[in-house]
C-alpha cells in the first residue's frame, strides 16, 4: 500500500503554444478537424444525459444503479461527475429524480458532488463546504463497496483546508474499499499539491508508488503522467530529473497501448500524454497518442491554458502535423514560468 501522508507536494496549471493553422483536410489516421468531439460520453452515459435534456431521469438512476450492483467504480466515478456537471445548468431532471427518491444512493451521490461543484467556484468556499459535509456523509452510508463517496470526501478535504490527520483518515477508508481507484489517487495527488506547493519530487514519489503496486491495465498507471504535467506546466520547486519525466510518459503510453484506439474512455489520459509528449519535444509519440485519440479530445488538459481547450487542441495537433519548429500548449498570452507554464492554481 502507498503510505501517502509519508509524502508531500503541488500541481496543475497552464500550457502554451504558438497558433498554428487548423487542418481542414484529411489526414490518413487522423479525423478531420469538424469530426473531433470534446468531452463526448460513451455509449452507456450518451443515452442518459439525452434523455435528462429531455428531463427523463430514470436512465440515468438505472446507469449508475448497474455501476453500484457491478462494482464498476471507475465508470461510476466518471458518470457521477458528468451528471452532476449536467444537472449544474440543466436541474430539472435531477430535481424530479431528487423528489421521487429521496434515499436513492446514486442520487444522493449526485447531489452531493453537485453541491461540492458549486461550493467549489464561490468566494465562501470554505463555509459552503462545511454546509456540505452531511451530504457527502449520507453518500458514505450506501455501499460499504464503494469509493467514489470517498474520492468526493477527498476533494471535499482539500477544498476546507482539512488537516493531514484528519485527510489521512480518509484515504484509509478510501483505499480499503479499492485500492487502486483512479479518482481517489487523483484526489490525494491533489491534496498534497495544495499542501505542499513546489514538492514536485514527493509528488513523483507518491505517483510512482501507486503505480508500482498497481496493475498492469489500471488507470493509476498514468498518476506519474500527471505530475509530470505538473511540474512542466507550474515553475516552482526544485528540478525533476528528464529521465524522470520521460519514464512517467513511457508508463503513460505502455498503459495507452492496453486501449483500442479511437476509444472515449482512455482518451483523457492519451489527452494528457500527447500534451506531456510535446512539453518533452517527444513530437512523434505525441502524434501517436493523438492518432489513437481518434475523435476524443478531452477539456483536461487543454482547458489549463484558456477558454477555448477544442481549439487548442487542434492547434497543438495541427503543429505536430506541419512539423513547426517549436509546439507549445499554453494559450496565447500568457507568460511562462519557470518549467514552461503560467502560474494557475490547482483544480477542481
Amino acid at each position: 500500500m502507498v503510505d501517502t501522508m509519508a509524502l508531500l507536494p503541488p500541481f496543475i496549471r497552464g500550457a502554451r503554444m504558438s497558433k498554428a493553422p487548423a487542418r481542414t483536410r484529411p489526414v490518413p489516421g487522423l479525423p478531420a478537424d469538424d469530426e473531433v468531439l470534446l468531452d463526448a460520453p460513451d455509449d452507456r452515459l450518451g443515452p442518459a444525459l439525452v434523455a435528462a435534456a429531455r428531463g427523463e431521469h430514470g436512465p440515468a438512476a438505472a446507469l449508475l444503479a448497474a455501476t453500484r450492483a457491478h462494482g464498476e467504480w471507475e465508470l461510476r466515478d466518471r458518470y457521477v461527475v458528468r451528471l452532476a456537471f449536467f444537472a449544474h445548468s440543466r436541474p430539472e431532471w435531477f430535481e424530479a429524480w431528487r423528489t421521487a427518491a429521496p434515499h436513492d444512493p446514486d442520487a444522493l451521490l449526485v447531489g452531493a458532488q453537485l453541491a461540492v461543484d458549486r461550493a467549489w467556484g464561490s468566494p465562501a468556499r470554505q463555509e459552503l463546504l462545511r454546509e456540505v459535509s452531511p451530504a457527502i456523509t449520507a453518500t458514505a452510508h450506501g455501499d460499504h463497496r464503494d469509493p467514489v463517496p470517498w474520492r468526493l470526501a477527498l476533494d471535499h478535504a482539500r477544498g476546507s483546508r482539512a488537516g493531514h490527520k484528519y485527510f489521512g483518515e480518509l484515504w484509509e477508508a478510501a483505499v480499503r474499499r479499492a485500492p487502486h481507484h483512479y479518482g481517489c489517487h487523483v484526489a490525494a495527488l491533489r491534496y498534497l499539491a495544495a499542501t505542499w506547493h513546489g514538492a514536485h519530487r514527493e509528488c513523483f514519489d507518491f505517483a510512482d508508488r501507486a503505480a508500482q503496486d498497481a496493475p498492469e491495465d489500471a488507470l493509476v498507471q498514468a498518476l506519474p503522467v500527471r505530475a509530470a504535467f505538473a511540474y512542466l506546466t507550474d515553475g516552482c520547486g526544485p528540478s525533476v530529473p528528464r529521465a524522470r519525466l520521460d519514464a512517467a510518459a513511457d508508463r503513460a503510453i505502455a498503459l495507452s497501448a492496453r486501449f483500442p484506439a479511437a476509444d472515449p474512455w482512455p482518451a483523457q489520459i492519451r489527452n494528457l500524454l500527447a500534451c506531456v509528449l510535446v512539453r518533452l519535444d517527444r513530437r512523434t509519440d505525441a502524434l501517436d497518442q493523438l492518432r489513437l485519440t481518434g475523435p476524443y479530445a478531452t477539456s483536461f488538459p487543454w482547458d489549463r491554458a484558456g477558454e477555448d481547450p477544442l481549439g487548442l487542441f487542434l492547434r497543438v495537433r495541427a503543429g505536430l502535423l506541419a512539423g513547426v519548429g517549436a509546439v507549445e500548449v499554453d494559450g496565447p498570452g500568457h507568460p511562462h514560468s519557470g518549467h514552461g507554464g503560467r502560474a494557475r492554481s490547482a483544480d477542481h
